[in-house]
């Protein structure tokens, strides 16, 4: 796992944001939670995490967006910190499941036809409209395709081998337009889970979702 400080200047807080599939801190470099460090976690071909330095924050708030809602449910368990909050966006800790995440030929089928021209494709049904997937294509992520397709298919052999995740999510936000994760399976893992549900009508990637919970949540907070 890569992880990478976007503030790094000894506030007593953290905002810890575990981002999707395929991600890098591209994306979310404008983001400036107050008061706060900021680090961004990608690249799930592993799942190791250097925890060295957290024990220097009072308060650590965690949010994991599509697959990195997984990986956060996988890692967080693992670490010693204060937590103090927890959200899940358009993601789920079952992210290979019929009913409770990603159908998994739908998985198999996006991993198996990974191309330079299925990605474009995956991407611009992330986001809301055309306007928001030419704004999103000027911030894209600057990863190889090689090492999309070796992050997703280690995402597939870690979910059928790593024990299930036992971390409880505080909230959870289910946008009704994600075309990438089926909202309805996002309701149902949640329900199952008891985890609170705040249901908008964003897509799966939109930018008004990152600006909310990586920047305006943490102005009075």
């Amino acid at each position: 796992m890569k992880q990478t400080y976007i503030i790094h200047e000894h506030h007593p807080r953290l905002l810890l944001f575990f981002a999707g599939w395929g991600a890098d801190e591209t994306p979310f470099k404008r983001y400036r939670p107050a008061n706060s460090d900021f680090m961004v976690c990608y690249d799930y071909r592993t799942l190791d995490f250097d925890s060295s330095g957290l024990n220097e924050y009072k308060e650590v708030n965690v949010i994991g967006w599509s697959m990195g809602v997984w990986a956060a449910s996988q890692v967080v368990p693992q670490l010693s910190f204060p937590l103090t909050s927890s959200i899940a966006i358009n993601g789920t800790p079952y992210p290979i499941d019929e009913h409770l995440g990603i159908p998994p030929a739908v998985f198999r089928g996006t991993l198996d036809g990974l191309t330079g021209a299925s990605l474009h494709k995956f991407l611009r049904r992330m986001c809301k409209d055309g306007a928001a997937f030419k704004a999103f294509l000027e911030i894209t992520p600057r990863r190889p395709l090689e090492e999309l397709h070796d992050e997703l298919a280690e995402i597939e052999k870690m979910y059928h081998t790593l024990l299930p995740a036992t971390f409880h999510w505080g909230k959870a936000i289910v946008g009704s337009n994600d075309r990438i994760i089926p909202p309805a399976n996002q309701l149902q893992a949640w329900e199952a889970l008891g985890t609170p549900v705040e249901q908008t009508e964003e897509a799966h990637y939109q930018e008004e979702i990152f600006r909310r919970y990586l920047q305006e949540l943490w102005i009075n907070n």
